[in-house]
């Protein structure tokens, strides 16, 4: 089921989502938490989330010693936050114990790497919906230039 045959219109809204408000859609926290804040968006459709990526991260402390690279996987999670945020906010589903799980990942390509300092933005558009199964596509880019990018597909399911 598509969100244009819901026979609801989406609002057409644009929301700043903080990181006190994301930690209270999303269930995930340190050191897991991939996403600061997300912009632009647009409930059931669309949004850019926002990650400043410092040496502190855990991950760096073995990807890799002395050349830092953050690891291509989590720029997918971070998409995938980014549109769970989209997601739960459509559903009215912020603080209802919902829980995402991603059912398959296609055309990840990483095109250059990440490191401490960038900021990465996650431009995601969902692609399909049929009842908790959401498609989306995501693109993530530092300076605007493409670092990554995926079509994934997860389900929403209480906890």
């Amino acid at each position: 089921m598509d969100a244009a045959s819901d026979n609801k219109p989406m609002p057409e809204v644009h929301e700043v989502i903080d990181l006190n408000r994301i930690m209270r859609i999303l269930p995930h926290r340190y050191p897991f938490l991939m996403i600061d804040r997300v912009i632009d968006l647009i409930p059931g459709v669309s949004a850019t989330g926002i990650k400043n990526v410092t040496i502190n991260e855990p991950h760096f402390q073995g990807h890799f010693p002395g050349h830092p690279v953050m690891p291509g996987v989590l720029l997918i999670e971070a998409m995938a936050q980014t549109a769970a945020v989209v997601v739960f906010l459509a559903m009215d589903a912020e603080n209802k114990d919902m829980l995402v799980y991603f059912m398959s990942i296609e055309g990840a390509k990483f095109r250059r790497p990440v490191f401490p300092g960038d900021q990465v933005q996650f431009h995601v558009t969902k692609e399909q919906r049929r009842g908790p199964v959401w498609r989306f596509y995501g693109v993530a880019t530092v300076d605007g230039v493409e670092v990554a990018e995926a079509t994934y597909t997860a389900m929403i399911r209480k906890a």
